[in-house]
């Protein structure tokens, strides 16, 4: 198990501290057993969940340019019917992806093509279930063209605990499916907007991973 690159200096941050306060706490409460066991405890417990939040499992995706991949891991709260304003200007299938702090949080690019637009919208943090959060929310917005034309986007959309999206994307670079697309740190949503005339291959309330879970197959 790999720890994606943004956690990296936040696991050696906690691991410094507890490390100094373990001693300090040892040597002013002259080795008191309750008071340095009850901290390195607390301290070993903080770093575990650091370490499981901040978890990359290497997972090697088949590309299919026909299917759209889940680009995060959690449990589909909306599949409805949209028209997008930002960018595509025209009706779309929005499939709404929610991650709880338990889930990884790793943001993958779920087709090939060329980022055409990216752009970071401040916002409010609302809680990422909430119908108005995909527009009012802190958030980021990618859009990758296939080598056909098609348009698919994805937003990387803030949660009422996530205070950090970090996206990798830049206008004109040319993606692979699969590869890192960002990070959101603590509990957040990724949307993803696809053509009507595909054929969606997911279900409400359904759980799904990125780079393993088939969100939609193109007819074209």
């Amino acid at each position: 198990m790999r720890i994606h690159k943004e956690g990296q200096a936040i696991v050696l941050g906690v691991l410094i501290i507890f490390m100094v306060l373990y001693v300090l706490i040892a040597h002013f409460s002259n080795y008191n057993a309750l008071y340095y066991n009850s901290v390195g405890i607390a301290g070993l417990l903080f770093l575990f969940f650091i370490l499981f939040f901040f978890r990359n499992p290497t997972r090697k995706i088949s590309t299919d340019h026909s299917i759209v991949f889940a680009p995060a891991d959690g449990k589909i709260i909306a599949i409805e019917e949209v028209f997008e304003t930002e960018f595509l200007n025209r009706k779309c299938v929005k499939v709404s992806i929610f991650m709880s702090i338990w889930n990884i949080h790793v943001n993958r690019y779920p087709i090939s093509g060329q980022v055409t637009y990216t752009k970071y919208h401040p916002g409010k943090y609302l809680i990422a279930h909430h119908p108005k959060s995909s527009e009012l929310n802190e958030h980021q917005t990618i859009v990758i063209e296939k080598p056909n034309g098609t348009d698919v986007m994805i937003k990387q959309i803030a949660g009422i605990i996530a205070r950090r999206i970090i996206c990798y994307a830049k206008q004109g670079q040319h993606v692979e499916q699969g590869d890192d697309l960002g990070f959101i740190r603590f509990g957040s949503r990724v949307d993803i907007f696809i053509p009507l005339n595909a054929s969606v291959l997911i279900l409400m309330g359904e759980l799904v991973k990125g780079n393993k879970t088939m969100i939609a197959r193109f007819n074209n």
